[in-house]
C-alpha cells in the first residue's frame, strides 16, 4: 500500500502535482488553485501560462504531465479537482495514481482552503487505485511507493487521512479475498485470513464452526450448500466489542468460496468469475476489521457463512427440503439458489442467539441485480425508512452507489410451498426481490430493523475506472463503514 504523509512544507519535489479545477466564469477550461505552501515563483509562473494551452477543463480526474528536464521539479502534473468536493477529490487522487504509476514518489500540494473530508477522499483515490492483485513477480507493476501531501497544518489532516488509510487497507483485503482463486480459495482458508488479520486486534473475538459444530447446532441451510464439496463448510463469527458500546450491529455476508451452481450446473461464461461469489463475507469482514481498527463506538459482529457449492454424489439435489437453522424449511428446486440458504441460516442465527438492534447483509445473490440496475448498483432493500435512507447516505459518501428497491406484497405468494414452509427458488417474480422476500422470513422482530443489499454486480469490474481495478471492487466495505462511524 502506498505510504501517505502529511507535510507543511514539501521535501521531495522531483515530482510535483498541483491542482487546477473549472473557471469561475462556466467556460470550458481550467484555471491553477491558490496552494497552501510557498512555491518558487518560476514553478507558477510556468504554471499560469502553461494551463490555458494544456485544453485541460479542470473536471475531476484530468491530469496533464509536464516534463521540466534539468530543473527541480523535473516533471509536473497538473490534477482536475472539479468542484472541490470529497468525491471529486477521490476521482483526483485515483488519476493521480495512475498518472504517477513510474515515479518513486510524488508530492501534491492541496488548496489553502483543503478541507479534512477532500484529503480523505484524495488518500481513498489514491489507495484503491493504486490496488494490484497478482500472484506472480513478472510482469509490470508500478514504481510508486510514496505520496506527499502538503496542507496548512497537518494535524488537522490526520484523522482524516488514518480512516481513508483503514478504509483502503480494508479494502484491498476484501479485495484480495475476492479475487483469490477457489483452488487456494475454500471455507477454510477464508476463516483462517480471517483469524490472521484479526490476531493483533484488541476486543476483537472470533469463533469458528466446523462442520460437526454446525451438524450439532442445527445450521442445515450451510451443510446442505456444502454437502457436495471435499472441503467441508465453516461459520465465522466476528466480534468487535468496545467497552461502552450502546448500540449491537449484526452483519452477515454471502461467503460461498466457489459457486458451480451444484446439480442445477451454471454454463461455463457464468461460472468462470464465481471465485467471487464470497464478496458479501469478505465486505463485511473488511467492515468489521476496520471498526476496530478505528475503534468506532459501535458493537460490530459479523457472520459469515461460507460454503463451496460443487457438484458430487453427495451434493444437495433440486427438491430437497432444507431445514434452517431454528427449525424454518426449505424447499428448493434450484442448487444455484444456494446464497440465500446459507444467508437464511445466519439470520436466523443473529435473531433467535445475538439479538442486535441492526441486521444487515451483503450478498452477490442475484444476476438480476445487473438486470435492474446495471454493473455499479447495488440493490438495496428494507421496510425501515430511517434505516434505507441513512445507509443510502453512508454509500454515497463512500463514493459506491446503490438503489432502494420494494418488497412488494403481492410477491410474497411466490415463496409458498406444498412441502415446507417456504420455497426458497420461485420461478415468478423479479429475482432480486423475491430473494430479498425470502431473506425477510428469516428476520423475525427485527424484520422493521433489516436491511439486505444485493451486490453481485458491482462486486466486479470489467476494467480500471477512477478508484476501481479491474476485479473484485471491495464494495460495501467503504459504504459499511461510513455508516457504522455515524452509530455512535
Amino acid at each position: 500500500m502506498l505510504a501517505i504523509r502529511l507535510l507543511a512544507e514539501p521535501e521531495r519535489l522531483d515530482t510535483l502535482a498541483l491542482p487546477v479545477r473549472p473557471t469561475d466564469g462556466g467556460e470550458s477550461r481550467a484555471e491553477p488553485v491558490p496552494v497552501s505552501t510557498a512555491l518558487p515563483a518560476s514553478v507558477l509562473e510556468e504554471v499560469a501560462a502553461l494551463v490555458p494551452v494544456t485544453r485541460l477543463t479542470g473536471a475531476p480526474g484530468e491530469t496533464y504531465a509536464h516534463l521540466r528536464p534539468g530543473r527541480t521539479p523535473g516533471r509536473l502534473l497538473l490534477v482536475g479537482t472539479g468542484d472541490g468536493a470529497e468525491a471529486a477529490w477521490r476521482r483526483a487522487g485515483a488519476a493521480l495514481a495512475r498518472a504517477a504509476r513510474d515515479e518513486m514518489y510524488v508530492t501534491l500540494v492541496l488548496p489553502a482552503d483543503a478541507t479534512p473530508a477532500a484529503t480523505r477522499g484524495l488518500v481513498e483515490g489514491l489507495l484503491l487505485a493504486s490496488y494490484r492483485f497478482r500472484l506472480t513477480d513478472t510482469g509490470p507493476t508500478p514504481s510508486l511507493t510514496g505520496v506527499d501531501l502538503v496542507v496548512a497544518d497537518p494535524a488537522t489532516h490526520a484523522d482524516a487521512v488514518e480512516a481513508a488509510r483503514t478504509t483502503g487497507r480494508m479494502t484491498a483485503l476484501a479485495r484480495d479475498l475476492t479475487n483469490m482463486p477457489s483452488s487456494v480459495k475454500n471455507p477454510q482458508w477464508f476463516a483462517e485470513q480471517v483469524r490472521s488479520a484479526a490476531a493483533d486486534l484488541p476486543d476483537l473475538t472470533l469463533r469458528v464452526r466446523e462442520p460437526a459444530d454446525l451438524a450439532a447446532e442445527g445450521f442445515g441451510g450451510i451443510l446442505a450448500v456444502g454437502a457436495g464439496s471435499a472441503s467441508g463448510p465453516r461459520l465465522v463469527e466476528l466480534d468487535w466489542h468496545p467497552a461502552g458500546a450502546t448500540t449491537h450491529v449484526v452483519l452477515v455476508g454471502k461467503g460461498i468460496t466457489f459457486d458451480t451452481g451444484g446439480i442445477s450446473i451454471k454454463p461455463v461464461p457464468a461460472m468462470k468469475l464465481m471465485r467471487k461469489d464470497m464478496a458479501g463475507a469478505a465486505a463485511v469482514v473488511g467492515a468489521t476489521l476496520g471498526a476496530a481498527v478505528l475503534r468506532l463506538p459501535v458493537r460490530v459482529t459479523t457472520l459469515a457463512p461460507l460454503a463451496e457449492n460443487m457438484v458430487s454424489g453427495s451434493a444437495f439435489r433440486p427438491g430437497d427440503v432444507v431445514r434452517h437453522y431454528g427449525g424454518v424449511t426449505s424447499e428448493t428446486t434450484n442448487s444455484d439458489a444456494e446464497g440465500r440458504l446459507v444467508l437464511a441460516d445466519a439470520l436466523a442465527y443473529a435473531v433467535r442467539e445475538l439479538k442486535p438492534d441492526l441486521l444487515v447483509d451483503l450478498a452477490t445473490l442475484t444476476g438480476a441485480n445487473a438486470v435492474a440496475l446495471g454493473k455499479r448498483t447495488g440493490a438495496l432493500y428494507s421496510e425501515n425508512d430511517e434505516l434505507a435512507a441513512d445507509v443510502l447516505a453512508a454509500v454515497e459518501a463512500a463514493g459506491e452507489a446503490a438503489w432502494r428497491m420494494p418488497l412488494p406484497a403481492d410477491y410474497v405468494e411466490y415463496l409458498g410451498s406444498d412441502l415446507a414452509d417456504l420455497h426458497s427458488s420461485p420461478d415468478r417474480g423479479a429475482g432480486s426481490v423475491t430473494a430479498a422476500l425470502y431473506l425477510r422470513e428469516f428476520t423475525g422482530d427485527l424484520r422493521d430493523r433489516w436491511l439486505h443489499i444485493d451486490m453481485s454486480a458491482p462486486s466486479w469490474a470489467d476494467g480500471d475506472d477512477a478508484e476501481l481495478t479491474g476485479g473484485a471492487t471491495g464494495w460495501g466495505v467503504r459504504s459499511l463503514l461510513r455508516w457504522l462511524a455515524t452509530l455512535t
